[in-house]
């Protein structure tokens, strides 16, 4: 990274670098809170109205106030991921050189996959409700379709995407301890929060939860340390690199 020293009392180059980096902690920490707020409640809409087991008929779908329930949810994941998203490309950019390649691809990559799974799961329950909305009576004459639809979706958004959700947790916390951008108790604690999403997701849907939870700290912490922050402090480190 160069910097430029200002003669006559031009501005350098670099400045439009510096007051980006002095957005970037609150522009993480804003989308990692809608993301986390957004993802926890679509979660909580779809555990509190769909039953726990995938093999339950779809009579549940007869239910207004729960097809009204998984419609929002399913409608708050789109902004969920495009907040995700956000909050990646921030994250990456506030570590800038200081990232490890290896660990800076199983965090994109793994980011990238829980999106695109959380979209998938969240498109192919869109169909199914759509269809069993649109032929009422699919539920009962063939409740095996809905039955293979759940479990498609149960296997896209609580193993599969809740996994990559681990990998991603566990690249991030690495990433943040080795950087000490973050205190080292939440990035032992997102370890932890990985571990759990790898073993125990498919004991109960509720872990999940635990992601978006995370996500949450660790923007709340980007946010409080954005607002200490003297003004001085990232131009000083900027010129300093």
């Amino acid at each position: 990274m160069t910097s430029t020293t200002p003669r006559g009392g031009e501005a350098a180059p670099g400045r439009s670098v510096t007051g980006s980096g002095l957005r970037t902690p609150r522009a993480a920490a804003i989308a990692g809170i809608l993301f986390a707020l957004l993802l926890g409640l679509a979660f909580v809409l779809i555990f509190i109205s769909q039953p726990a087991d995938p093999a339950t008929p779809g009579a549940w779908l007869s239910d207004p106030s729960r097809r009204d329930a998984v419609a929002v949810a399913l409608n708050l994941v789109p902004f969920a991921g495009i907040a995700f998203l956000w909050f990646i490309g921030v994250v990456r950019d506030r570590i800038g050189q200081q990232e490890d390649r290896f660990f800076a691809t199983v965090f994109l990559g793994s980011g990238l996959l829980f999106v695109a799974m959380l979209f998938a799961g969240a498109a192919f329950a869109a169909g199914l409700g759509s269809l069993a909305t649109a032929t009422p009576s699919a539920s009962g004459s063939n409740p095996g379709t809905l039955i293979i639809g759940r479990n498609i979706t149960v296997l896209l958004l609580r193993v599969y995407g809740m996994r990559m959700a681990a990998v991603f947790t566990m690249s991030a916390a690495t990433i943040t301890l080795r950087t000490k951008v973050i205190p080292s108790w939440i990035g032992f604690t997102g370890i932890a929060v990985a571990i759990v999403l790898l073993v125990s997701i498919g004991l109960t849907p509720w872990v999940a939860l635990l992601f978006p939870a995370w996500i949450l700290l660790l923007s709340v912490d980007i946010l409080w340390k954005g607002f200490r922050r003297p003004p001085g402090a990232t131009s000083a480190a900027a010129d300093a690199a």
